[in-house]
């Protein structure tokens, strides 16, 4: 590590009490945060120089019975990627909107509201539609969402009357 990440990680750690650990990649930190702490974390961090948010997503951990919410933040001075990580309970799944921090969020909120179903307090517009427009099932990115079910319900089954077949040649030698 340079001198210029042992500052930000050191920093971080003086500050929050939070300890960043090297991720997978050159240059990549990974971060875990509670969610009570995670908006003040990424407020200190985009003070820090990661200035760019450049994605929000989460993953269903069903089996956990949890959300993680993912922050992939950049800080272009030093070329370094930070992972934030936070966990949402799956049953209700809220959190603090980012949008204060990082406007640009609120297209990421959106999608994970509609893909996920996680709540956005605070934001005015996180329901809005926007790729899922007259939805009215479960979010479709949930583990326990069934797309044939969904196919099933929503749409007639059809005869394929024409069935089209390829010509299979045999090779024999």
């Amino acid at each position: 590590m340079t001198n210029s990440t042992n500052n930000w990680i050191e920093c971080l750690k003086k500050e929050t009490g939070l300890e960043a650990k090297e991720g997978t990649a050159s240059l990549q930190y990974v971060l875990d945060v509670d969610k009570q702490e995670a908006h003040q974390t990424l407020a200190y961090l985009k003070r820090a120089g990661f200035g760019q948010l450049s994605l929000l997503t989460c993953i269903d951990w069903i089996e956990q019975g949890t959300f993680q919410l993912i922050f992939i933040l950049m800080h272009w001075e030093l070329g370094h990627h930070l992972i934030v990580r936070a966990l949402l309970d799956r049953e209700n799944p809220e959190f603090t909107t980012i949008t204060d921090i990082y406007p640009g969020a609120a297209y990421y909120e959106r999608e994970v509201y509609e893909f996920f179903g996680v709540h956005f307090r605070g934001s005015a517009v996180y329901q809005k539609p926007l790729f899922l427009e007259r939805w009215d099932d479960m979010p479709p990115l949930r583990k326990d969402f069934d797309p044939q079910a969904y196919s099933d319900g929503k749409f007639p089954k059809r005869e394929h009357p024409h069935v089209f077949k390829a010509n299979v040649v045999e090779v024999t030698e």
